[in-house]
Parts: structure tokens; sequence; C-alpha cells
């Protein structure tokens, strides 16, 4: 347990968190809306602090990341707990736990000894992945600080709700984000996630202003966010911010409270084009086993990057260059 950061106290022992964009006030003895953050005494508590639920070493393309470090391997910690309470959930049985089960799990696994560990497994970064890093922001903020004094990069995966406050906190340390656009309706955010859209997509620009390399993830879900209209909106506000942001459109899988069948892939195809059209230059396709996986040059359509799942067989980005026409290919490159 650990004393949160950004938040403040209120009048009758009440506090505001200012970490996400829900923005919770928490009367005395009460939880926020993630369910990992505590009011004890007019003082909040990160009940999760160090206290790791998962801890792997992962490809980067894992998370996905396919334009930052290719190739390189990264330590991924969580704990439990999220601010989000998606039915489609790929991770519920970690992320919804304290909401679920009212348990808060995990062992002691201090900032320090994430560091070291990560640095024992020569991996190249630390990732906080698997559920919402926001969450659990202080332990991720003090191991990424360390991590940053011993030559490691850091990668957050996240739902994108953190506040501007966050962003700017985060940021010096911060190397590397893959964002949630869950969807491109307001409505859909709040029905099925219980979050407002424009608040996620001032989080995304605040980001990308905050010069983090950022690529971003859609979840194509059936009967949910598989329309034209949504994809489209997903596609041209990227686009609008820098279409050299990677978009990855992923398939969906049953999973936790929701059972529609799995994302038939014409559609995530018909999703690739409709990127293509609003100007995106780096599409992938998620969840599909060998389609869409490739990095190509968006001038001369050159192989760059091959890939199998999250395997990397070929890299022939040079100086951050493709090496048949010389243009300059967007990304965090190991050589950079």
């Amino acid at each position: 347990m650990k004393e949160a950061m950004l938040y403040e106290k209120l009048e009758n022992l009440q506090v505001r968190c200012h970490l996400c964009q829900h923005r919770c006030t928490i009367s005395e003895g009460h939880y926020g809306i993630c369910a990992v953050r505590q009011n004890r005494g007019g003082v909040l508590y990160s009940l999760v602090y160090a206290k790791a639920i998962a801890s792997h070493i992962d490809p980067i393309e894992k998370k996905p990341l396919f334009h930052f470090q290719p190739g390189s391997t990264s330590f991924s910690i969580a704990t439990v707990g999220c601010n989000f309470h998606c039915p489609f959930c790929q991770n519920s049985d970690i992320s919804q736990m304290p909401r679920d089960m009212k348990e808060i799990a995990g062992q002691d696994f201090p900032p320090e000894s994430v560091v070291r560990a990560a640095l024992r497994r020569d991996c190249q970064s630390i990732s906080y992945t698997y559920t919402e890093p926001t969450v659990y922001f202080e332990y991720a903020y003090d191991t990424a600080r360390q991590a940053h004094a011993a030559g490691l990069k850091n990668v957050f995966v996240s739902n994108g709700y953190m506040t501007p406050e966050t962003v700017k906190t985060v940021a010096p340390y911060l190397d590397a984000i893959n964002v949630d656009l869950k969807a491109f309706d307001d409505d859909v955010y709040r029905k099925y996630i219980g979050a407002e859209l424009p608040k996620i997509l001032q989080s995304i620009e605040a980001i990308y202003e905050a010069g983090i390399w950022l690529e971003i993830t859609t979840l194509i879900v059936p009967s949910v966010t598989d329309t034209e209209a949504q994809i489209q909106g997903a596609a041209e506000f990227i686009a609008s911010l820098n279409p050299n942001i990677p978009w990855h459109v992923s398939r969906y899988h049953p999973s936790y409270k929701f059972n529609a069948p799995p994302t038939p892939t014409n559609i995530l195809k018909k999703a690739y084009e409709i990127g293509k059209a609003a100007g995106l230059r780096y599409i992938y396709l998620g969840n599909v086993w060998g389609e869409g996986e490739n990095t190509y040059c968006w001038k001369c359509g050159a192989l760059l990057i091959a890939r199998l799942g999250f395997s990397v067989s070929q890299n022939r980005i040079f100086n951050n260059c493709c090496p048949e026409c010389g243009e300059q290919i967007a990304g965090r490159y190991l050589s950079s």
C-alpha cells in the first residue's frame, strides 16, 4: 500500500483522484471505480503498489508495438484492476478481479527487483500491460524511473483514459504506448465500457503531443464496433494526428461476458482498406495468424519487416530508412 499520486483532498475527508478521466470523488472508506484505490482517513492509497499479479518476458510485438524496437523482448508486469468494465475483456480474470471477486491478489515485486529481472533476462524494455497501468500508476512510475536510469525503455499498454496531468507526469519516462481505441462511438463507450469517447481522444492527443511513440489498437467486436462509420471515424482521427501512427485492427474472440462469434476476417480486411483510404501508412491485422503482420515501405512497397505471429524473421530497416528507396520509416528502432 502506498499513498497515491495526483489526487486532491476535499472537505469531509473526501478525496478526488486525478489519474484517470473518471476523476472519482471518493468518500472516506470507499474505493474508486478501479477498485484498487481507497480513501483511508482522507488519504488516497494505492492497494496494488508492488503487488504483481503477472510477470513475463514477451516479444515487443505482443503489446502490440511494431515500430518500436522490433524483434526485441520486453519484461512485462501487471497488477490486478482496471478502470473499465468491458464485457469483452481479454484479461478479465485479473483486470476485473477486484470488482468481481472483491480480491486483490499479487506477489511482492518492488520496482528495483523488476528492473533487475529485466536486465538479468536481457530485455530491452519494461512493459506495463495486461491490465490498465493507470490504476497502478505509482508502481509503474517508480519502476519506469529506475528503468530509465538503468538504460531500459518503458512501454504502456493502455486504454488511454489517462488525464493530461498523468500524461505530463509520466512522459519523461515513457518511451512508447499502445492505446486501445475500443470504439468510435460515444454511445458504445458509455454503454459497454463506462467511459466517454471525447476524453479518450483528448488523452490520445496529449500522448501524441508529449512525443511518446504511439501505436493504436482497435478490437473489432461484431455488432458493437464493426460498423463502417466507426471504423472510418477511427481511421480518420488517427490520420488527422499523423498518418505515420501504426493502427492495429484486431480480431475479437469470445471472452468474459460477451459471446459473439469471432470477427470475420473480411471485416478486418475492409478496415484495412478504409484505413488506407484515410491515408494511414501502417495498418496491421491482429489475432489473425500469418496475415497483415509485415511492415512495408509506404512509398515504394518494399518488404521491410517480415513477421509470423510475434516473431520477426527479417528486418531490413537501416538507419530508420527503407533500403530500396531511402524513405524514412517512422518508428523508434534499436539502432536509433
